[in-house]
């Protein structure tokens, strides 16, 4: 079934990504002029090992465990005749923003130093996960899930594999086989992955290949080893310039653009100061503005002079939950959500 592995099969121009060994970090300029969605040339690349080439003729999902009643087995074409639906959701690696623990607090914390592009939001296509635990008479006495990738097995802990409580499985869950209108490309997760709304990207096993569903609480390394205290993601902002921009003034005022998000709900407010902090203004919101993907937003800004400046831009969900200033050090560097001081250079235009 898996033919060959490599790093990362796409290609990953420097004009787009910030390569960190095997994964790929997109660039945010990268996103300027776009749509809703993440081009998938431009998606980021969060892998353990590598990327595989399996071949769908003898791919199988094989779903079992004690919490089911009659396991079953789905090849591709069978799940791609099946009943599909249509989530437009963001996909973000836990330690998206780890390098301003660094930078911005002074405070470092281990593992791929991700700037703000380890995310990105698609539009998925597949099955619900919640009709195939159906098909396979899940009981009412399963606890949780447990989803296994097909890529290699990374060190000595085996294949990629998180547990999700039965309760999420059955709700949003998808288990996607096209992205933006094609099929899964190799690198994010063909010929079927996992794409579980709100929480962070380790949930979302690509290459998925096995479903194990229990009747009592199931663990991996995946948390209690790494990731031990994350689900859902907060709220966080980027704006989509790059990092010590120039920008050039020439009487008209700028319109910066950015985009806002958080794994718990819609975001209803972004503010940006250009002054430190000091004053805030309103960024108007834009378009889609959906659970579990991204607000984008615009606001206008005219500098008196030139010279140098940081910008900055903290957003607000629907649960009350805003962008800190400072966030205490999480011990891997999760879930870095202070916000962003994005350095600028104003020139004359």
């Amino acid at each position: 079934m898996r033919i060959a592995t490599a790093a990362i099969l796409k290609p990953l121009p420097a004009h787009l990504f910030r390569v960190h060994g095997e994964n790929a970090e997109m660039r945010w300029e990268a996103m300027s002029g776009q749509g809703y969605h993440t081009p998938i040339d431009r998606f980021f690349v969060r892998n353990h090992t590598g990327t595989p080439l399996i071949d769908a003729a003898t791919w199988r999902l094989r779903l079992h465990g004690p919490g089911l009643r009659c396991p079953r087995a789905f090849g591709y074409d069978e799940l791609r005749a099946m009943p599909s639906r249509t989530y437009d959701v963001a996909i973000e690696c836990a330690g998206n923003g780890r390098r301003f623990y660094g930078s911005q607090q002074h405070d470092a914390a281990p593992g791929t130093q991700w700037g703000l592009g380890g995310i990105g939001v698609a539009r998925w296509r597949g099955v619900p996960l919640r009709h195939l635990l159906k098909e396979a008479g899940v009981r009412p006495e399963a606890v949780d899930v447990l989803p296994s990738g097909l890529d290699a097995p990374f060190e000595d802990y085996g294949h990629v594999r998180r547990p999700l409580p039965i309760a999420k499985a059955m709700d949003d869950v998808l288990v996607a086989y096209e992205m933006n209108g094609e099929p899964l490309p190799p690198d994010h997760g063909f010929p079927a992955r996992l794409v579980v709304p709100g929480w962070v990207g380790i949930a979302s096993i690509k290459w998925l290949g096995d479903i194990e569903v229990s009747t009592s609480t199931m663990t991996s390394p995946w948390n209690t080893v790494f990731y031990p205290d994350v689900t859902t993601q907060p709220v966080k902002s980027a704006f989509e310039l790059p990092w010590n921009a120039r920008l050039a003034i020439s009487g008209v005022p700028l319109v910066l653009h950015g985009r806002s998000w958080s794994g718990q709900g819609r975001i209803i407010r972004v503010e940006v100061s250009f002054d430190g902090g000091d004053t805030w203004r309103a960024a108007e919101l834009h378009g889609s503005h959906l659970v579990s993907a991204w607000s984008q937003w615009h606001v206008t800004w005219a500098p008196r002079r030139p010279g140098r400046y940081v910008l900055m831009a903290r957003a607000t969900d629907e649960t009350g939950a805003t962008q800190p200033l400072v966030i205490p050090r999480h011990p891997f560097g999760y879930h870095f959500n202070a916000v962003v001081q994005h350095p600028v250079e104003v020139v004359l235009g």
